[in-house]
């Protein structure tokens, strides 16, 4: 009965918070900067913005012509070249009432070598809010891009039209946020619905005796959460009560991840700038499935899409469930505005779990940020969570040879990559844990960014469904991307990246991978709204049981801006 009106007090509110987060920062904020309530998690990423700024709203739409030249420099020798012809827009707004950025992009590829067919691909990255309401916005994200089916099998990281084993990836997400204060009482409330596709199961060549694992497909995502409490002040101690719900319902194999907590947190200062605290509450986590259609043999079907064919009639299968209590202590230093760092340790998930988090913008044009994460999840769920975190301004940035977006976006704050949420699609749940860093400048016509990261995904399936040989594996990945950029005059700008990527994809007898890149370009405005650009690359990528491969690229284009 307990838990019942609990619960049904979160759907009352109607609210939502990133899985990742699984409850509402305290937001201890000692010294003088305004910060007088708990913001509510997607909230936070719209920032405030003065009444003196002025409105901005900046359109530009284009057309984009290009021949690209790509050699293969492995060994191979053998030279393509193919064209293409893209649309797109720009978009940036900055008012009173609304923040978003829009950066999408559609290219025609058209292919007349061997090796290269004819294709269309969509990307594109958007985040935005608008204020409603007095505390209240309405808030929504969106990203078109293309990620790796299987890690298992050959992909370089840039998707040129020759590589295999690569999916066109689609999500987005909406929701209202809610902030308010009734004397020293803060109120927050939010709501979250999402919707993630993949296109392509085709995992292509894979190394000797490895199987194809089951792709995601699409699926649902919901994610609600409320909190009340007060910063220390009228009391000595800062307090606060927080109940959410999120909730997966994917396709494949009819999956279903459901989560709920209620929990209590305090904040108990011990100087000026820096308290302890600590919360406890209780948990229900469940995973769970249905069997894949089986044929005389006892062999779990696959359609002609590559995908397990669900049993409908099957049982619900549970792969995995946690319920009980779970807490967490920790330290928050918090010495100015500008600087703040988290972090915590506790018992989740039945095991040891630890989280944290670090920001520091010491100016305007500089911004560094860590975080350390332990969140149990699925690849639909992961996507809306990364989406959600990124701010309504930023700094997108695309690989000038193929068009598609860099997996970092940069701002003032940091860097937000989402590398962790793009990697192998499989359909399956996973418990993941990780850390990343960040930091960015943007000074004297220099733009420069740097991210890293390592991600750890253990997986979960039912040990009587399809993908039991899935259950307990661990994936784990080690990233970079960096980026540099400078204005050269009023005409012209140069913008270069680099990354590096390792991969253990954990199973039995897949070898390990590793990919490394460079890439620059030079654009020049010719005349009003019209620019060249001129691009050179090499890429290269290596994994166990397959032949290095080491691609150079060339690029020259017109762009008409409208």
């Amino acid at each position: 009965m307990i838990k019942a009106v609990l619960f049904a007090g979160v759907a009352t509110f109607c609210v939502a918070a990133p899985a990742s987060a699984q409850q509402i920062a305290s937001d201890w904020a000692p010294f003088d900067d305004g910060a007088t309530s708990v913001p509510a998690p997607e909230a936070e990423a719209a920032p405030a913005r003065s009444g003196r700024e002025r409105p901005r709203v900046d359109v530009t739409p284009y057309i984009e012509a290009q021949q690209v030249l790509l050699a293969d420099i492995s060994g191979g020798g053998e030279v393509l070249t193919y064209s293409t012809l893209a649309v797109g827009v720009d978009a940036s707004v900055q008012t009173s009432r609304a923040e978003a950025q829009v950066s999408v992009r559609y290219e025609r590829v058209f292919g007349y070598d061997d090796g290269i067919a004819s294709s269309d691909t969509v990307s594109g990255l958007a985040r935005g809010a608008v204020k409603v309401a007095r505390g209240l916005s309405i808030e929504a994200g969106g990203i078109a891009t293309r990620s790796t089916v299987d890690g298992r099998g050959q992909s370089s990281t840039s998707f040129f039209p020759t590589s295999d084993n690569v999916t066109q990836v689609y999500s987005v997400y909406a929701g209202p946020t809610y902030s308010g204060q009734v004397g020293d009482l803060a109120f927050n409330a939010a709501y979250r619905a999402g919707y993630t596709k993949i296109e392509s199961s085709d995992a292509g060549a894979l190394p000797p005796g490895q199987q194809p694992i089951d792709i995601f497909d699409d699926s649902i995502s919901q994610s609600a959460a409320v909190s009340v409490g007060m910063q220390p002040g009228a009391l000595p101690v800062g307090w606060s009560v927080s109940a959410g719900w999120d909730r997966e319902d994917a396709s494949q194999l009819d999956q279903r991840f459901d989560s709920k907590y209620v929990r209590a947190d305090v904040t108990v200062p011990v100087t000026s700038t820096f308290a302890v605290v600590g919360g406890v509450g209780y948990e229900d986590v469940k995973i769970s499935e249905r069997d894949a259609v089986r044929d005389a043999g006892g062999i779990p079907v696959v359609g002609a899409d590559g995908r397990l064919v669900t049993d409908k009639s099957s049982p619900r299968l549970t792969a995995w469930e946690s319920d009980g209590l779970i807490w967490d202590a920790g330290v928050m230093w918090r010495p100015s505005s500008r600087t703040a760092l988290e972090a915590r340790y506790g018992r989740r998930y039945d095991s040891d779990t630890y989280t944290g988090s670090f920001s520091y913008t010491p100016n305007a044009n500089t911004g560094v940020n860590i975080s350390v994460y332990d969140t149990v999840n699925g690849f639909g769920n992961a996507l809306n969570d990364s989406l959600a975190t990124l701010p309504t301004q930023f700094r997108n940035s695309r690989n000038p040879l193929t068009g598609d977006l860099n997996n970092c976006a940069f701002s003032s704050g940091g860097g937000f990559c989402m590398n962790n949420a793009l990697r192998t699609a499989s359909s399956a749940s996973f418990r993941q844990r990780g850390v990343s860093a960040s930091i960015a400048t943007s000074k004297g016509g220099w733009d420069s960014g740097l991210a890293v990261g390592y991600d750890r995904r253990k997986f979960i399936a039912s040990g009587l469904g399809a993908q039991a040989g899935l259950d307990g594996v661990i994936d784990e990945n080690y990233w970079i991307v960096g980026s540099l950029g400078r204005e050269l005059g009023r005409t012209a700008r140069f913008e270069s990246s680099v990354y590096g990527n390792y991969n253990d994809p954990g199973l039995s007898f897949a070898g390990d991978s590793y990919g490394f890149g460079a890439n620059a370009g030079y654009y020049k405005q010719l005349w009003r709204g019209l620019s060249a650009s001129a691009a050179v690359g090499v890429d290269s990528f290596k994994q166990e049981d397959f032949d290095s491969e080491v691609t150079a690229s060339a690029l020259l284009g017109l762009r008409y801006s409208f």
